[in-house]
């Protein structure tokens, strides 16, 4: 994303007597009639700001026009993002009140379809409740830790006392957590020039809690909200840890185990496993979580490395796995960075072919959106050839079930994971 100072201007013209508005290009215009929800800044024609007024306030919502003049809806407006324009309603001039009135509906909806999903159980009791767009919110996320939620309001529009005040009511009412609480962005705070969010907790039955135990297919891991990435644990791949533990055996490899969600599910069926991460502090808590869970079955241990040295000194010294997974962080976070994030998946790929034993299994991940899902195989398979290994590939995973996609906004269809045998 562009920093505040790098955005484009945008042209403001007269008043809209319906209220603040947005006039679209053609091209946008069409993308949102084939179902897509947002509008980058450079389709961005002209903001009309409402009668009396001579501007848009930042996290408006605003009636998005085509070049005609027609309506083609509402949307939440940032003044920050490159992400100008998010879709909330078909219908346009939509009131504040409106909108809060269909976000209790809609939160309402996701949690009904999260316990169709993903129900409580003794074990699964972590599961994401609110995916932004995925879920007809844009700009919330909410996730649960056993008796802790953890809420993320990502965009200008959302970032306000009402919708704060709003989803805490309903999540509370509906699923009677002991807390819940704020965890912002920093990063897309400071792109969104959204003002830090209050440090108490949106909702606490009794004393506030910040950490916990949460339970993900059968294993336990700590949670800490003041620790960790994003909101504290990578839950949409629950799924993936589950499938890679059924096809994990003998000697493991778990690179960017981050707090050991691969690694510990390897422990299952594995002999011996090394997590490797460049975060010291993630592996005290992968450590933490092992000993969470005595009972596993592999010798495992974890190891301070860059993906990269560590890839190419074991390649060079002939180390060999039966198991390995490549799991890192989103290697293109814009357009631009792509061409260097295919050329990273290559190497990694490639490294972990020439160092598995013939039948070995390769798990492999990307949770780039900008990687679509059809890039990041045939990288896979362009690395297979340069090993000269035959590889089988036996499963297409994605992210699970309670992160659902939107077929019409490919950005939502983020996670890829690989499974495959390898000769």
């Amino acid at each position: 994303m562009a920093k505040p100072q790098d955005l484009r201007p945008i042209r403001v013209g007269t008043p809209h007597p319906q209220g603040p508005a947005a006039i679209i290009t053609r091209r946008a215009s069409d993308k949102i009639r084939a179902g897509h929800l947002w509008v980058y800044r450079t389709d961005v024609e002209q903001l009309l700001p409402a009668p009396g007024t001579t501007s848009v306030d930042p996290g408006a919502l605003v009636t998005i026009l085509d070049t005609r003049g027609i309506p083609l809806g509402s949307a939440l407006y940032s003044s920050a993002s490159q992400i100008t324009l998010r879709v909330v309603s078909p219908l346009a001039a939509l009131t504040r009140e409106a909108y809060l009135a269909e976000t209790r509906t809609r939160i309402q909806a996701a949690l009904s379809l999260r316990n169709q999903l993903s129900p409580v159980t003794a074990d699964n009791n972590a599961h994401r409740l609110i995916f932004a767009e995925a879920d007809n919110l844009p700009g919330i996320v909410a996730d649960r830790y056993n008796d802790l939620i953890v809420l993320q309001l990502l965009t200008q529009s959302t970032a306000k006392p009402d919708l704060r005040a709003l989803i805490g009511e309903v999540l509370a009412a509906e699923l009677h957590p002991s807390t819940i609480l704020e965890r912002p962005d920093p990063r897309v705070r400071e792109i969104e020039q959204i003002a830090p969010a209050p440090t108490e907790p949106i909702f606490s039955a009794g004393e506030a809690k910040e950490a916990t135990i949460f339970t993900i297919n059968g294993l336990h891991f700590a949670f800490d909200v003041t620790s960790g990435q994003k909101t504290g644990a990578f839950l949409d791949q629950r799924l993936n840890y589950a499938a890679a533990a059924r096809y994990a055996h003998g000697r493991a490899l778990d690179v960017c185990t981050y707090q050991g969600g691969f690694a510990l599910h390897l422990a299952q069926t594995c002999d011996r496993v090394t997590g490797v991460d460049t975060s010291r502090a993630a592996l005290e808590v992968a450590d933490a979580n092992l000993a969470l869970n005595p009972h596993l079955k592999a010798r495992t241990d974890w190891m301070e490395a860059d993906a990269f040295d560590l890839l190419r000194e074991y390649e060079s010294t002939g180390e060999r796995f039966d198991t390995i997974v490549l799991d890192p962080p989103a290697f293109a976070k814009s357009q631009r960075a792509l061409e260097g994030a295919l050329r990273g998946y290559k190497e990694l790929n490639l490294r972990a072919l020439k160092m598995l034993n013939p039948g070995g299994t390769l798990v492999t991940c990307s949770c780039s959106h900008h990687v679509p899902l059809e890039e990041f195989t045939a990288v896979v398979a362009s690395a297979a050839a340069d090993s000269h290994r035959r590889v089988q590939l036996l499963e297409t995973r994605g992210a699970a079930p309670d992160h659902p996609a939107v077929l019409t906004l490919p950005e939502t269809s983020y996670l890829k994971c690989l499974v495959a045998r390898v000769d």
